[in-house]
């Protein structure tokens, strides 16, 4: 935990050392599928995982989310998380001067490297189905969002433990162009 807490400090002290960047204008209209303005950002997340987030836009409405950081499960398993989503935003729930708040549905895949009590470096895999909103500022290069993630896994290296679960992050992002 205290590998993570540096981590997060050094991203914090990396965003404070970065010169001011401006979001691009949106389209005008009343479009209500979401156009992304910015290209690539970098954050953090607190939740299942809390760690740091980044997200690419392929194109306006399509984006490749990773995330990775520590995790703890109710269930006593303590472990480092990596995920990788593709994202699609169909629509924006709510378009206004200062932000817009597309929703977004993604696929992807996860790994899970944990210890609880019946066996120290276990791995996981599986796969992610994200749901999340974001609040997507117009004017600055941040978003906040919130997601909840259904999780499969299709393998567990101990006790044939396969299974699912729903996991939920809440975060920001600063956006470098």
């Amino acid at each position: 935990m205290q590998k993570l807490t540096t981590t997060l400090l050094v991203v914090a002290a990396m965003f404070g050392a970065v010169a001011p960047a401006h979001a691009r204008p949106r389209p005008a209209g009343r479009h209500s599928t979401f156009q992304a303005n910015k290209t690539f950002g970098l954050g953090i997340m607190l939740g299942a995982p809390t760690g740091l987030s980044g997200k690419y836009f392929l194109d306006s409405s399509h984006a490749l989310d990773f995330g990775f950081g520590g995790m703890r499960y109710y269930r006593g398993r303590d472990g480092f998380h990596a995920h990788l989503d593709y994202l699609w935003h169909p629509v924006t729930l709510v378009k206004a001067q200062p932000f817009e708040i597309p929703l977004y549905l993604g696929i992807g895949a996860r790994l899970f490297d944990f210890s609880d009590k019946y066996a120290d470096d276990t791995i996981a895999l599986g796969v992610r189905a994200p749901i999340g909103i974001a609040f997507d500022f117009n004017n600055v290069p941040l978003d906040i969002f919130f997601e909840l993630a259904l999780v499969a896994d299709f393998y567990v290296d101990y006790r044939d433990n396969l299974g699912a679960d729903v996991n939920g992050a809440v975060g920001i992002r600063y956006w470098f162009k």
